[in-house]
């Protein structure tokens, strides 16, 4: 059978709709390739809680949810869920699809298909909290405060049995950047290709004059490690604005002096102008990839960041700065608040920003647009395309 006339299922972890992320906008773009180039896919998830909300992507499409979605607050915290996760993907019925593309950081990679179905799933992460993220995600638990630690170890020991298993579904896997490749690698014993997803560069501005002041986007949560960049600047006394928000925000501004700003969940107009004034973007946390520091260098601004993860991928270093290579930022090797104090020190003393040209900046980010990205990913569908053989 000719694909042309194959069915598309794009399926997605969940949809929250004050949650439009890296993973999201994945989804989305690859939504606009595969409507553009094959068929409009129909679109599957866990849950979703974006119709009828201001939430812009999948407005007008009906998305088909498992039986988590009736469940109470299922729309609005899939995660209190988490147990029923494996059985509830694995109920979405893909059995009429020919091409199932999946989109996942939990669960979605985890859909049952047959032999007869070609299933390819852009990984984001393997399952954070059941690999190498599990203790810190136990350490900032409920269960833990309320004696329950035994009974959540087990329920992540399950887990990660099922992420294994089901790691072995798609017939072939993406991973959004090398760091996550090494990861599916080591969890899974897979072979992956690496992708970087969409980030939507064009529309930053790289021309405003730099002010003094430093910016930080994260959600405010333990693993962003915006502590460390508290600690930082409250030794630094240099001006710094965090925008984002979460569980830790009432901790992190305990901690913090008056010369750190919280600006909460801010306008994409207000992050953006921020962005394009700032003088350095920093980032403290391991990213999988990383889409708030592409967007800074899209802005002209150099990024500091931790140098592990995904930020490997998007980071050129000063430090090993070559004639035909771009630098981008700076990368201290030590994650811990004197590494970043000594890194913006040098700077400082250095006067290293005049390196930084914000025209390069804008250009290098450039390759990470959404254009690249389907011109990447269509290769790669089509080259899978042709080498499957569908029933006819």
């Amino acid at each position: 059978m000719a694909f042309e006339n194959g069915n598309i299922a794009l399926v997605h972890d969940w949809f929250l709709n004050n949650s439009v992320g890296g993973a999201e906008k994945v989804t989305n773009t690859l939504d606009d390739y595969l409507s553009s180039n094959f068929s409009t896919p129909d679109i599957f998830s866990l849950t979703e809680n974006i119709t009828g909300s201001s939430c812009n992507i999948f407005k007008n499409r009906k998305i088909k949810t498992s039986f988590i979605q009736k469940l109470p607050f299922g729309r609005s915290n899939v995660q209190k869920y988490l147990p029923l996760i494996p059985l509830a993907i694995e109920q979405l019925d893909l059995g009429k699809y020919d091409l199932i593309i999946s989109s996942s950081h939990i669960a979605a990679k985890g859909v049952l298909t047959s032999p007869d179905q070609l299933h390819i799933s852009y990984v984001h992460t393997p399952m954070r909290y059941a690999w190498d993220q599990m203790n810190t995600y136990i350490n900032h638990s409920n269960f833990k405060k309320f004696g329950l630690e035994l009974p959540l170890r087990y329920m992540l020991f399950k887990l990660r049995q099922w992420d294994y298993v089901s790691s072995k579904r798609p017939d072939y896997l993406i991973a959004n950047s090398t760091f996550t490749s090494r990861r599916i690698n080591k969890y899974w014993g897979l072979e992956s290709t690496v992708i970087n997803p969409p980030v939507e560069t064009i529309r930053f501005n790289f021309r405003n004059p730099r002010e003094n002041f430093y910016l930080s986007v994260n959600r405010l949560v333990p693993n962003k490690r915006v502590d460390l960049l508290i600690k930082a600047f409250n030794k630094l006394g240099l001006p710094l604005i965090i925008i984002g928000d979460g569980p830790d925000k009432s901790f992190l501004k305990k901690i913090a002096r008056e010369n750190i700003t919280f600006y909460g969940n801010c306008s994409n107009q207000i992050t953006e102008n921020l962005l394009s004034k700032c003088r350095a973007f920093v980032y403290a946390g391991i990213e999988d990839f990383g889409i708030a520091p592409v967007e800074a260098m899209a802005s002209g601004a150099p990024v500091i960041a931790y140098g592990r993860g995904g930020l490997l991928d998007t980071v050129n270093c000063l430090s090993n700065p070559s004639p035909n290579k771009i630098s981008t930022g700076i990368l201290f090797k030590k994650q811990s608040s004197q590494a970043i104090v000594d890194t913006i020190n040098w700077a400082e003393d250095k006067k290293i920003w005049k390196n930084f040209n914000p025209e390069d900046l804008n250009h290098f980010a450039q390759k990470f647009n959404p254009d690249n990205f389907k011109l990447k990913i269509g290769k790669y569908i089509s080259n899978k395309l042709n080498k499957f053989t569908f029933k006819s």
